[in-house]
């Protein structure tokens, strides 16, 4: 993980610690945001993990997405499906 990642993640994994257990288990999407961004970050560095996961906090609303929606380049089946216009996988 990139130095700038590593100071991203610092809020997630303090979010994770402190308030997670008391905001209780919601999350609409698999895997939960927190999840996602510490995955995007690892994967992806500070600048485009952090893009990515400012973009998934945005979409969890009551008219944003559900299911399931990895980090791009973690399921590599899911990224073909969804590249060739197949909504089914």
């Amino acid at each position: 993980m990139t130095p700038l990642a590593h100071v991203i993640a610092l809020p997630v994994r303090a979010y994770r610690l402190l308030l997670s257990p008391w905001v209780g288990h919601g999350c609409r999407f698999q895997p939960t945001c927190s999840t996602y961004a510490l995955d995007a970050l690892q994967r992806h560095g500070g600048l485009r993990g952090g893009y990515l996961t400012a973009h998934r906090i945005c979409r969890c609303h009551p008219w944003g997405g559900h299911g399931y929606d990895p980090v791009p380049g973690a399921d590599p089946a899911h990224d073909a499906s969804h590249q060739s216009g197949d909504d089914r996988a």
